[in-house]
């Protein structure tokens, strides 16, 4: 997950609407199932949906209250901390 990415997107789902991203992330997971997909490829999807997961994360901890830099901290924070178990 790319926090630069994942601020981006936030600023996206503010602007205009998480829907757009759900859709986005529902089309990318569609394609992941055509077989003749390289790796390399499908870990370049597998990244971009990470990250929109991730938005949408963040998205919903600033709807909460959250102030925006804080949500984003947190949400790595959370990545990185999983990550290391």
């Amino acid at each position: 997950m790319k926090l630069p990415v994942i601020k981006h997107l936030t600023s996206f789902i503010e602007e205009n609407d998480q829907d757009y991203v759900l859709e986005t992330i529902e089309t990318l997971e569609a394609l992941t199932e055509i077989p003749s997909l390289k790796d390399e490829e499908l870990d370049v999807m597998g990244e971009l949906i990470s990250n929109m997961y991730g938005a949408i994360e963040v998205s919903k901890m600033i709807k909460e209250g959250t102030p925006k830099k804080e949500a984003l901290n947190s949400f790595m924070k959370r990545v990185l901390g999983s990550i290391d178990k």
